[in-house]
């Protein structure tokens, strides 16, 4: 508008000017050509704008939102350094054009953006293969990208590629060995707050809360807290479709319905071309056992290559709760009617039947307001069927044999203190310490091996360490870890660890 004034002022000040002295004339005449060519300027800027306001009614564009409790893998909101939900500001307004759903800088297509996370380690370890013996060692561990983009104002696209352990193959001259994946892949269906669809993709389950919230920024310790690195197989992805809204403020749900995991751990190469478990005769590799809980039963996500026709459900409740600052917390639970693969036997060539599996999850996560203090807890458990049925008890190997139930249960506390301005950005720094206790073989074994369990499966962890934020999307680590069992041989596995982590 107030381009349209100077052209009205410049316009009337043209009719006042009075035909100049003749030895003025040549002078005039050069400043009033300048005039004119600064008020066809102006024009043009006129219509640039008044062009620019009227496509801002058509054209909308999204803009990071943050509510401070979840994320997009837990689909209704996201947690101050996790993916953000989409909202819609019209172009023009205060708002930066263009501006990413995630991400750092401004998206060269509207509604398109590109966010990373990763993290890389380092430190020294015991290795129980070598009889405790401290190894050196340096992992970078993955490097994920995160495409999203607004297809419409309520379908929304998301994906994660992860590259885990510094490649893609196996090198013998380059010495990589590492994998790439696809993490996450769905598109979002916005219907209206209290209900929305995820198409069929590969999703996170929603139980816990490091399942879906796993960055490096988002847990203190180098590794992921360790109820997440077995009992809940961590990163633990599904084919599966859901829906997901928030009932009354405060409280979310997701119900999502997915394949199911299988107790199978071996490779695709070991499948048969009938999508079964190797014939009677051949060994193959438990999914669920004692000694590494579900780590190795996540379904197959590629090349219909599944070994089982069962459809598990899931659930979730996130709780925020208004009158409790600070506090927020879930309760979650996945079933399966059958994990049992297809043609699964024992060692001896007996036939498997089928056992289902259920599982539960509890935490919480307390800031205390106006103070630097953390807390969190969880507990979780997974109740099997009929364990006479799981591979483990019946593949000649008693050590890693499984009982009835598998639990365990964490608490962890920290400090938050701030550092104070270094390198432009607010630093701080994180002291912690939490305790962790799992057991993953409890009585009931059943099956055809001797029931005689090591006890290596019943572990203590006492896991210590500080996390430095030289910004909310960037922290350094360093962690000791005790690790006490009831292993025989001791259990052999202390670690001393560094880390760099990001989130963007």
């Amino acid at each position: 508008m107030f381009l349209c004034a100077g052209s009205v002022a410049l316009a009337g000040d043209y009719a006042s000017l009075t035909p100049p002295p003749p030895n003025e004339q040549a002078s005039n005449d050069l400043v009033l050509k300048k005039l004119q060519a600064m008020e066809q300027r102006i024009k043009s800027l006129e219509a640039q704008l008044k062009q620019k306001n009227a496509s801002a009614t058509a054209q909308l564009t999204p803009t990071a939102t943050n509510d401070g409790s979840s994320q997009p893998s837990d689909p209704s909101v996201a947690p101050a350094t996790k993916k953000k939900s989409a909202s819609i500001t019209p172009l023009g307004s205060s708002s930066t054009p263009n501006k990413p759903i995630l991400g750092l800088a401004d998206s060269p297509v509207s509604g398109l953006s590109i966010g990373a996370y990763g993290e890389v380690k380092y430190g020294m370890m015991q290795n129980p293969a070598a009889g405790g013996q401290w190894q050196n060692g340096f992992d970078a561990h993955r490097m994920v990208l995160l495409p999203t983009y607004q297809i419409t104002d309520n379908i929304i696209f998301n994906a994660e590629i992860e590259f885990e352990h510094a490649g893609a193959g196996f090198d013998n001259d380059d010495k990589l060995h590492g994998t790439a994946e696809i993490e996450q892949l769905w598109i979002d269906f916005k219907i209206v707050d209290q209900f929305n669809w995820r198409a069929p993709g590969i999703d996170l389950v929603p139980i816990g809360y490091i399942n879906q919230h796993h960055e490096p920024t988002q847990f203190y310790s180098v590794n992921r807290p360790e109820l997440y690195n077995g009992l809940i197989p961590s990163t633990w992805k599904v084919p599966s479709t859901s829906v997901y809204g928030t009932i009354v403020d405060g409280l979310r749900y997701q119900v999502m319905v997915s394949s199911s995991n299988e107790d199978f751990g071996d490779s695709f190469d070991d499948r048969t071309e009938a999508k079964t478990v190797p014939l009677p005769g051949t060994g193959y590799m438990a999914g669920i056992d004692g000694l590494n809980g579900l780590g190795f039963s996540n379904p197959p996500l590629g090349d219909f290559q599944q070994l089982n026709n069962t459809m598990a459900v899931s659930g979730k409740l996130d709780v925020t709760p208004p009158f409790w600052p600070g506090l927020a917390g879930s309760v979650s639970a996945y079933y399966s009617p059958n994990t049992t693969p297809r043609g699964a036997h024992d060692d001896l060539g007996n036939f498997l039947g089928s056992s289902s599996l259920a599982m539960w999850d509890a935490e919480f996560r307390y800031r205390a307001p106006n103070t630097g203090l953390e807390l969190r807890g969880e507990v979780v458990e997974a109740i099997f069927g009929n364990p006479a049925n799981l591979r483990a008890n019946n593949d000649s190997d008693p050590t890693n044999n499984v009982g009835k139930t598998m639990y365990g249960y964490s608490g962890e506390v920290a400090y938050h203190f701030p550092l104070g301005v270094i390198l432009n950005s607010e630093w701080e720094a994180v002291p912690f310490y939490r305790y962790t206790y799992q057991n993953l073989q409890t009585a009931g074994f059943l099956g055809t091996d001797i029931n005689a369990p090591t006890g290596a499966g019943q572990t203590q962890f006492h896991t210590m360490g500080l996390a430095v934020f030289p910004s909310p999307k960037l922290v350094l680590k360093a962690t000791y870890q005790k690790v006490v069992n009831n292993d025989p041989a001791g259990a052999q596995g202390d670690s001393f660890l560094g880390a760099v982590g990001f989130f963007f």
